[in-house]
């Protein structure tokens, strides 16, 4: 960069007047543009034009010879870019002519009470109830927390409103609900509670949007495993206990002190009654191993037997159930029917063994146009559906490949009419699983693809009457922006504000255009999901992306929701780990937080709040290097 020392201040004056002349050129330039937004964001649209005009250049030089005289170094003017230049730019010619400066512009905190304003109308102010009382005190002009927290509604919440009231209480003030999920009866329950919430708790609907999978597997055996607790020396801890039933759910979570629980045809009242404790049953499993289990308990619920070895349990399979043996119990007629024959019982339908491919690096993953089953493979080549046909017309060769959230990374090879042929740069060391229904990116693919899916579009009509907020997933383009105002415009929902979720690379790339085609609408707002964009941009980019979109953001005074994994360790297991504890306080620096869901969420969402009034006091955005920002650019306006 040179040495500061060598810019004198009459040439820091005319830097800083050239760059002006920047701004100037840009705003005119971009004329038809800032004039086509709404009324209330033609500043913000201004500003954002001013932003990306001054990121074109490399201001670190300019910036390094200011701090030398003792000058504002120009990383913090985000949200008030003229303004700011032009009270430096009178600091500097008073220097250079001697005289005293002019007073303090009225002006310079404009930027930050527009993008507070903008806050509030999308996202709300924070609920009577919510914050830590322990706090050091509020922590924005409004006294109260500056980041909103949105948080994922789990399925649970749909029945259960006392759940609701908890994340309320906990500091909830933006209630998600995933359109990829549960469906429009389980929607309304859970708005419903919101609803009943006290205060300005939003509701936020996710659109599904285009995601990319992989195709079905051919389905596995129906087959269960169940096995005992033994001592590393190989000792039998704790025997395996598992429970007969009739009522047995998919997915059902065994009672404590049963391992698994195992449907069984034709259990009825009569035939429990017919088996005592100490009966023994006896089967040959799976695998054809003969087992003998011992009951050892009998209820209305099934019956409970345990055995000290693994058993491999089937559907179909035939259950006897004898007698107890000489000096257990001498009940003659237990475990026998009425003609003193020994009782068959029949293992009902299990869930399928999930199945996946074990992909290792070298592999050949061929993905296939047709959604058919394909078979489980531990060797490649691999052959796997891909649910977004689409993707097909606009891969092509040398594009990356990436399954999964980037575990199997790969390239294309080769394109055919019905199958893309990926070579594998990178798995894990003793290969990677790859299951159906996971996530496929193409980050080096330009998708002629609309943001808007005929699901999204059905899902609107429901957004419109029922959610303050649409999450606008995948989107891409000012044009998937645009056809996003045209639906919502045609459903008369002007009152639902729009939030971008930035997750893709040409959404980062795009980023500027479509802010200034969204504010068109009234309320908007930008998410980013870092979860995708991660994998999208290479997690070796993600920290820097990141602080880009919350710089040009704040430009253009939009909300940012910082998302993905947001102490998730906590909100899952009940314990954070100390990165994601540091991560959630880094997220004061913008305008909300979003939570996933988990069985410890209420506490997730405590903690953060906590975390969030305690950090107000030490953090607010943050001043930046000005180096030039290749990634953003309004030429084309």
């Amino acid at each position: 960069m040179g040495s500061p020392v060598l810019m004198s201040i009459p040439e820091i004056s005319t830097a800083l007047h050239d760059l002006r002349d920047r701004l100037d050129r840009a705003e005119a330039r971009a004329e038809s543009v800032i004039g086509g937004v709404a009324r209330t964001h033609r500043g913000s649209a201004r500003n954002l034009v001013h932003y990306v005009a001054v990121r074109r250049h490399d201001l670190r030089p300019l910036q390094a010879a200011m701090a030398a005289h003792g000058l504002s170094s120009l990383g913090r003017m985000e949200s008030i870019v003229h303004p700011w230049i032009d009270t430096v730019i009178e600091t500097v010619d008073a220097l250079a002519e001697g005289r005293r400066r002019h007073p303090i512009r009225d002006d310079l905190a404009d930027g930050e009470r527009t993008l507070i304003r903008n806050r509030d109308d999308l996202l709300g102010t924070v609920h009577p109830g919510a914050g830590d009382p322990t706090a050091d005190g509020p922590d924005d002009e409004h006294g109260e927390r500056a980041g909103r927290i949105m948080v994922t509604m789990p399925t649970e919440a749909a029945g259960d409103p006392e759940l609701v009231g908890r994340m309320g209480a906990a500091g909830m003030d933006v209630a998600r609900v995933n359109c990829a999920h549960d469906g429009p009866a389980e929607w309304t329950r859970m708005i419903d509670a919101v609803r009943a919430l006290p205060g300005d708790v939003r509701v936020a609907m996710d659109l599904a949007g285009p995601k990319i999978r992989t195709g079905p597997l051919e389905p596995g055996p129906e087959v269960r495993k169940v096995k005992p607790v033994r001592t590393d020396t190989g000792t039998v801890e704790r025997a395996a206990r598992v429970r007969f039933s009739a009522t047995t759910q998919t997915g059902q979570r065994p009672p404590d002190g049963i391992d698994a629980v195992i449907p069984v045809l034709d259990l009825d009242p009569d035939c429990l009654n017919t088996v005592d404790v100490g009966a023994r049953l006896s089967l040959r499993d799976a695998r054809g191993r003969r087992r003998r289990l011992r009951v050892v308990g009998v209820s209305e619920a099934g019956i409970d037997a345990e055995c000290d070895r693994t058993v491999y349990y089937q559907t179909g399979m035939s259950i006897t159930v004898s007698r107890p043996g000489q000096g257990e119990n001498k009940g003659e007629g237990k475990g026998r029917n009425n003609t003193g024959e020994e009782r068959s019982l029949v293992v009902g339908e299990l869930d399928e063994v999930p199945q996946h491919l074990l992909v290792r690096t070298g592999d050949e993953i061929r993905l296939q146009r047709d959604l058919a089953p394909t078979p489980a493979t531990r060797v490649g080549p691999h052959r796997i559906g891909c649910e977004l046909g689409e993707a097909f017309d606009d891969v092509l060769t040398g594009h990356r490949v990436l399954f999964d959230d980037g575990k199997i990374a790969g390239r294309v090879r080769e394109k055919l009419d019905d199958e893309i042929v990926v070579d594998v740069e990178r798995a894990g060391p003793g290969g990677t699983k790859l299951r159906a229904g996971k996530g496929i990116n193409l980050p080096d693919t330009t998708l002629h693809i609309p943001a808007l899916t005929a699901e999204d579009r059905s899902d609107l009509e429901f957004v419109a009457e029922h959610a303050d907020i649409v999450n606008y997933s995948f989107v891409r383009s000012p044009d998937d922006v645009a056809d996003l105002i045209d639906e919502l415009e045609r459903l008369g929902a002007h009152h639902v504000g729009i939030v971008l979720k930035i997750e893709t690379r040409a959404a980062f790339e795009s980023l500027p255009q479509m802010l200034l085609e969204a504010m068109r609408w009234e309320r908007v707002g930008v998410m980013i999901a870092r979860g995708d964009l991660a994998v999208e941009v290479g997690f070796g980019r993600l920290a820097e992306v990141q602080e880009e979109i919350l710089w040009l953001c704040e430009a253009a005074h939009t909300p940012v929701i910082w998302a993905t994994q947001v102490l998730d360790g906590l909100a899952k297991n009940g314990v954070p780990s100390r990165a994601e504890v540091t991560d959630a306080a880094m997220s004061r620096r913008a305008e909300g937080v979003m939570l996933n869901k988990g069985p410890f969420i209420v506490e997730a969402i405590e903690a953060l709040t906590s975390i969030l009034d305690r950090m107000g006091g030490h953090v607010e955005k943050k001043r930046s290097l000005l180096r030039p920002l290749s990634s953003f650019d309004l030429a084309e306006h």
